[in-house]
């Protein structure tokens, strides 16, 4: 038995197995079969005494009842730790009840994978009034990685023009768009929005100026009905734009909605391996080989030393 392997959940399996591939260890996919009343039976692989569990967590529900079932083997089959790599972690943006009788998901969700994993590991988290991840995993290890530093060598290489400048579709964007700005030398502003609705937000920017005559980036966290995305490109079309692309960690948006938002402006559309998608440019393996490789790297030496 290898000290560590990862298992994955059927959507992940590609992002997975090349992760497992760079680590050097086993990979198996989590098999599940459906009822015909919608109940699941999950079957993992057998247990490594580290075993990581990748699942992204976009269209999370049947999800996470899989990744409490796949735990539940997995400790059962004799797993000395178990960690979860989600690169995109669901229910994170509710932290708070905004009416009266709404149910906080965050807490909900960081108490269920609490209970099941022993460490938590994922992506540009969308956390707004919680400052840190550890408290909502409380009890055990979490991290929350940024990904601005492997956008930034993935956009060196393609010879970003000097003269673009780095665009936050909203307020909630600034420290990301602010970090892949220094990165790779570029200005950067934020728009100031103003929504009208799930779908309909009105963008404007403090020194429209800045932006006449020069490429733009468009740089978010997450994407995921493209309101903001396609109201914020059209107003850089206005402000005199010359070129507009765009850089997503997360991308939650329908394959529809690309068509929508070329239509607006956006010449491209760069998305991470954090949500499996047609926009997919960038892989994160770098940053999990760094938080992991403790992980392998304990577990190994405990092997050999006993």
């Amino acid at each position: 038995m290898r000290a560590a392997s990862i298992q994955s959940l059927r959507s992940s399996s590609r992002d997975a197995a090349r992760l497992a591939a760079r680590l050097g260890i086993p990979f198996h996919e989590i098999a599940i079969h459906r009822f015909p009343d919608g109940e699941i039976r999950v079957t993992a692989a057998p247990a490594s005494p580290v075993t990581i569990i990748y699942a992204s967590l976009d269209r999370p529900n049947e999800k996470l009842i899989a990744l409490a079932f796949a735990a539940e083997a997995v400790r059962r089959g004799g797993a000395k730790r178990l960690v979860l790599l989600a690169p995109y972690l669901c229910y994170m943006r509710q932290d708070t009840a905004f009416h009266e009788g709404e149910a906080i998901s965050q807490k909900v969700i960081g108490a269920l994978l609490a209970r099941c994993f022993d460490r938590v590991v994922t992506t540009d988290a969308h956390l707004h009034r919680t400052p840190d991840i550890r408290a909502v995993f409380t009890g055990i290890a979490s991290h929350n990685l940024s990904a601005m530093p492997e956008i930034a060598v993935a956009l060196r290489k393609t010879g970003l023009d000097p003269a673009t400048i780095a665009v936050g579709p909203d307020a909630e964007s600034e420290s990301w768009v602010r970090d892949l700005a220094s990165r790779i030398g570029l200005s950067y502003t934020v728009a100031q929005k103003t929504r009208r609705g799930d779908r309909s937000s009105e963008i404007g920017f403090p020194d429209p100026t800045r932006i006449a005559g020069r490429p733009a980036l468009i740089v978010d966290d997450i994407v995921s009905s493209g309101g903001t995305m396609i109201a914020c490109a059209r107003a850089l079309t206005s402000a005199g734009a010359t070129t507009i692309d765009a850089v997503v960690t997360h991308a939650l948006f329908s394959e529809e909605l690309c068509r929508d938002m070329i239509q607006s402006g956006i010449r491209s559309i760069r998305s991470t391996h954090s949500v499996p998608h047609s926009t997919n440019a960038i892989t994160l393996d770098n940053l999990f080989i760094d938080a992991l490789q403790d992980e392998i790297t304990f577990i190994t030496l405990s092997e050999n030393f006993r």
